[in-house]
């Protein structure tokens, strides 16, 4: 694989086949933990973590793991990244620990790393792996702090371990706390789509010259200067 292969692998999680905004999946931890940007960001990096370690892993034992189990050994193997994530943030993030709770063990479960493990690591080297698991780790991640900063400086007029940020509203208007809501959740994510939508939309080749006439495959030819009258649509 060339430069530009590993750089495609590590890019198309960003915004292309974006793991949140693109697949729609990680749906509950995205919704759950982005009411502040500070769990939205540990929750991304401990599910990147994860994602990468069980893509190098996997990549690893591809042809070693039986067809018939390999479910169950891709959880085994999730599982233990995940227990270890738990030890790291319960020893030195222990606030964070408590804020992300039960969603933090959910990440054995997430859709986002066991798809990668079935669509990529099991079929590709270890390299190529890590970058999609890196990528993907990183849409996922930047995806929730997006959310979760929207929500957190709209509802709550802080950022980051409550840091004061002044939010101008239009006079009259009260503080918008629906965005720390479930409802505030929804509607910040669906916004996000329907950009990252119109970012990822590819456009229609344009159609130019006898391709775009209706009478192309009848036509028994054209002078030059009627061709050129057809690219510059006066014909």
């Amino acid at each position: 694989m060339s430069g530009k292969g590993y750089l495609h692998e590590f890019t198309k999680g960003l915004l292309k086949e974006n793991p949140t905004l693109v697949g729609l999946l990680g749906m509950c931890p995205t919704l759950a933990v982005t009411s502040q940007a500070v769990n939205a960001l540990g929750m991304g990096l401990a599910t990147m973590f994860v994602l990468v370690g069980s893509n190098l892993v996997i990549s690893l034992l591809r042809k070693v793991i039986p067809a018939t189990v390999k479910l169950p050994c891709y959880i085994v193997i999730i599982a233990g990244f995940v227990t270890i994530v738990d030890f790291l943030l319960h020893g030195f993030a222990p606030e964070l620990h408590e804020s992300l709770g039960t969603f933090l063990s959910l990440i054995t479960v997430n859709c986002i790393i066991l798809g990668r493990a079935e669509m990529f690591a099991c079929k590709n080297r270890v390299l190529p792996s890590i970058l999609d698991g890196l990528g993907m780790g990183a849409g996922f991640t930047l995806s929730l702090l997006a959310i979760g900063s929207v929500r957190e400086i709209l509802g709550c007029s802080t950022w980051m371990a409550g840091t004061p940020i002044a939010v101008h509203l239009p006079a009259g208007m009260p503080q918008l706390s629906i965005f720390t809501s479930t409802a505030g959740g929804f509607m910040t994510l669906g916004l996000l789509i329907a950009l990252a939508g119109v970012l990822t939309r590819k456009k229609p080749p344009a159609e130019v010259g006898c391709g775009a006439c209706p009478m192309a495959k009848r036509c028994t030819g054209c002078t030059p200067e009627e061709r050129e009258a057809r690219k510059e649509g006066t014909v």
